[in-house]
This record gives C-alpha cells, sequence and structure tokens, in this order.
C-alpha cells in the first residue's frame, strides 16, 4: 500500500484543504504517513502571508526531501501559486500545484513517476470564477469540523497578498454547503466552524442569496446541527439581516471573530480597510443588543508603517474600552509585493515588539475580566483529546460556545467530542478549571 504524508503551514482553511487532499489520496488506496517518518509522497501544503511564512515553507519542503529523497515531493497552497518559479527551483521539488486544481495532484503524481519530468500545475489564480468543491466528510481531529464555505478575497488591503494566492471571492453552492454538513453532523460532529479567506463575504457574487440566509438554512436544514462557529467576520459585513439571525439563532456560538487590526482611523485608512472606528463600535453595540456577553476576538496589527505613538494609543484605548475577549496580536511585518511594503515611515522593530507586549498584557487582563464573570456557572463544552501529562491524567481540554477554554477532570475517555455540562468553580489565564458536572446524552444534548 503506497503512504502518503502531509505538512500543513498557515490558517484553518490550508489544514481544511488538506483533509480534503488525503481524502483523494485515501480513496485511492495511500494509507497516512507521519510527516517525520518514511513516505511515498510528501505534500506540503505552504503559506505565504508573511515573509516568515515562505521561509518556513522552503525549511519544511528540504525536511520532506531529505526524510526520503526517492518519494515524490508535491508542494500546494499560497506560496506556490505566489512563487512557483521559487518552489520549483528547490532540488527535489517535483510537483508544484497552487491554490486550485488540487483534485489533479494524484494525476500529478501518476505523470511524475511515469515521465520524471518536473510539473509545474500551477494556473492563474485571477482566472478562476468558480469554487473549487474539495469534500472532506470527516476529519482526522476527532473534536471540531471546519466546513469551508467560500474562496478568494476582493478587498485588497494595502499588507496583504492573499488576493494573489487565492484570486477573488467565490462562493461555494448553497446545496453543496447543507450537503457536507449533513455528512459532518451524521460522522458525529457536535460543532461545525464555518471557515473561508473571507468567510462572511459568502454570497456576495450570487444573486438573492447570501451568507444570513446560508446561516439560516444550516439551522434549519441540517438534522442534528448542536453547535455552529463563524471561524471569522469583517465589521463591513455584519448587516442588520445578520444581527438579526445572530440573535434568534439556538445553535450559533456566543462567539464571533472579528478582525480589528488597528482602532485608529488614519493607520485603518492608510491599511485601506472598510470602515472606521465608529462604525466598528456601532457594530458591536448592536450585537452585544442581539446576543449579550459574547465573546469579542480579533486580530490587531501593530507598527504599521507610519504608526505614531498617538495612533497606538488610540489603537490601545479603543480595545480597553469596547471590552475585547482575547486578541490575536501581530508586529506589522512587510509582505514583499504590498503596497504597505514601499510605504514610507516604516516602524522600528524594538518599538514594534513593545507595543505588541503592551497589547498582549492588555488581551490577557481582558481575557481574564470575562472570563471570571462565568465563574459558578454551568456552560457546555466540547472536549478535545485528554491531558495525558502524568500530573494530568483524567483531565480534558474543551471550548465552551462562547470561547472560554477550560479544563476539567473525568474518569474515562468516551466523552471526547461530544457535549458536556460543566461548572466553572474557578478562572483564570490561560486554562479556566472546571468541575465535571455531567455529560449529556448526545441525542438529546441542546445548546446552553
Amino acid at each position: 500500500m503506497p503512504s502518503v504524508a502531509f505538512h500543513t503551514l498557515g490558517c484553518k482553511v490550508n489544514h481544511y484543504e488538506t483533509e480534503a487532499i488525503w481524502q483523494l489520496f485515501k480513496n485511492q488506496g495511500y494509507e497516512r504517513a507521519e510527516f517525520e517518518k518514511h513516505a511515498d509522497v510528501y505534500i506540503i501544503n505552504t503559506c505565504t502571508v508573511t515573509n516568515t511564512g515562505d521561509q518556513k515553507s522552503r525549511q519544511t519542503i528540504r525536511r520532506a526531501i531529505r526524510s526520503n529523497p526517492e518519494a515524490v515531493i508535491c508542494v500546494t497552497g499560497c506560496y506556490a501559486q505566489t512563487s512557483p518559479a521559487e518552489v520549483m527551483s528547490i532540488p527535489g521539488v517535483d510537483i508544484v500545484v497552487g491554490t486550485q486544481d488540487r483534485n489533479r495532484l494524484l494525476g500529478f503524481v501518476e505523470q511524475y513517476r511515469r515521465d520524471r519530468e518536473p510539473i509545474n500545475g500551477v494556473s492563474d489564480i485571477m482566472k478562476a470564477k468558480v469554487y473549487e468543491e474539495l469534500d472532506v466528510p470527516a476529519f482526522t481531529d476527532r473534536t471540531r469540523a471546519s466546513l469551508k464555505i467560500q474562496e478568494g478575497c476582493n478587498n485588497f488591503c494595502t499588507f496583504c497578498v492573499i488576493p494573489w494566492a487565492r484570486g477573488l471571492l467565490r462562493s461555494r453552492t448553497p446545496e453543496n454547503v447543507m450537503k457536507q454538513a449533513q455528512q459532518l453532523v451524521d460522522a458525529g460532529y457536535k460543532e461545525i466552524v464555518l471557515t473561508g479567506i473571507h468567510t462572511a463575504g459568502y454570497g456576495e457574487d450570487m444573486e438573492n442569496y447570501n451568507f444570513a440566509q446560508l446561516l439560516r438554512d444550516l439551522e434549519s436544514n441540517v438534522v442534528g446541527l448542536k453547535r455552529l462557529r463563524i471561524s471569522s467576520i469583517e465589521a463591513s459585513q455584519i448587516t442588520d439581516e445578520v444581527i438579526d439571525v445572530v440573535g434568534r439563532s439556538k445553535v450559533l456560538a456566543r462567539h464571533l471573530h472579528i478582525p480589528l487590526q488597528a482602532g485608529s482611523d488614519t493607520v485603518l485608512e492608510r491599511m485601506h480597510r472598510k470602515y472606521k472606528t465608529e462604525f466598528f463600535a456601532k457594530k458591536i453595540a448592536l450585537l452585544r443588543e442581539a446576543l449579550p456577553d459574547f465573546a469579542l476576538t480579533s486580530d490587531v496589527i501593530v507598527g504599521f508603517p507610519g504608526e505614531t505613538d498617538e495612533e497606538f494609543e488610540q489603537t490601545y484605548a479603543f480595545i480597553r474600552d469596547l471590552h475585547f475577549s482575547e486578541l490575536h496580536v501581530f508586529p506589522y511585518s512587510k509582505r514583499t509585493g504590498t503596497p504597505a511594503a514601499g510605504m514610507k515611515d516604516q516602524v522600528p522593530d524594538e518599538v514594534k515588539h513593545e507595543r505588541v507586549n503592551r497589547l498582549i498584557e492588555l488581551s490577557n487582563k481582558l481575557s481574564a475580566e470575562y472570563a471570571a464573570k462565568y465563574e459558578q456557572q454551568v456552560l457546555e463544552v466540547i472536549p478535545e483529546e485528554p491531558l495525558n501529562h502524568h500530573e494530568e491524567d483524567g483531565y480534558f481540554v474543551g471550548f465552551t460556545d462562547n470561547y472560554l477554554k477550560v479544563k476539567f477532570k473525568y474518569p474515562s475517555n468516551d466523552i471526547v467530542g461530544k457535549l458536556v455540562r460543566v461548572k466553572l468553580v474557578k478562572t483564570g489565564y490561560p486554562i479556566n478549571e472546571g468541575e465535571f458536572v455531567r455529560v449529556l446524552d448526545p441525542n438529546s444534548a441542546t445548546l446552553a
């Protein structure tokens, strides 16, 4: 039986696509090998969101080549899409496929074995007009399933290379989204995470259908769906209709990840973001009316070109006053080929790192405040794999619907992936310790 090994760099979408590529190989009789072990085929799914992503991708490719110089080495993903010639020039790389035509990989492997000629299968992503169907009926991870609903982005933020790596926005058909969602629920998943490159842009390329309608249809048509999480939604996509759906839904997780990037209007303008801080704050206020006390997480870039001390302080104050529950903080990283890379007044690294540290401290404080509100409350958790360090035996970690990471004790492993009720007896950062209450019958469980 031939073997295939995978390594995925980057975002949730890449992880989803790796699972989809694995399904293609699995259906052709391949077995899955560990990446560090000997395999007949290695597939590296690359990232290019930063220059560091490119570098890590190259290092991973070389690791695979060292593991088995006789193997077929396939490189796919965003770095492969934006820099195919660079990838092809790495000695030992046999096949390069970008962010389209992944279903041709198996054929390319056979072609390479026959002809022993390197294959560049990268096509012009800007010409892609239709969503590429990649089905994933089950995941290697037993607890949470991702469901990719769209591809590409039309925003062209000045710091971002993603439209050139992923192309313009394309939405998956509602029928195929429903079909795969039902498959995942039938496979036993209690939580589905809707994901994409610009997830809530879903439907912008369709007539008479949009993201809010998709959320409604998933809830009403997918039998047995317990929890639905949106991986990310832009402030500009939070329409009145989306707010209405969020307020009425019985399955949507009380957690929204809404990228801010900066809390200063002048920085947002230089970034070419589609909102001002006042607009962002109004949307959060409306969402909090519809879904009280939801967990608000976000991405923030500090040290964007030209960011003054005053602009950073505006960002700091905006985040503090809006009470985010957790931040992903990134120092601005030059991305070759983007407008921001050529902007004047690049911020020194030491200033960036000081600002990153201040925002991480603020994030920790806000996270602790948010978690403390739930002490002595009973919440529903989907446990992930047990913690198996010797002092952690019998402990599990999982996420509540409002994205609190909780740790609790239970005597057996048969609760992984099921809905469990946990009473939080003590909260702290980063893991909240809980006291096990009881396991719900998965068939009759409802969201708290």
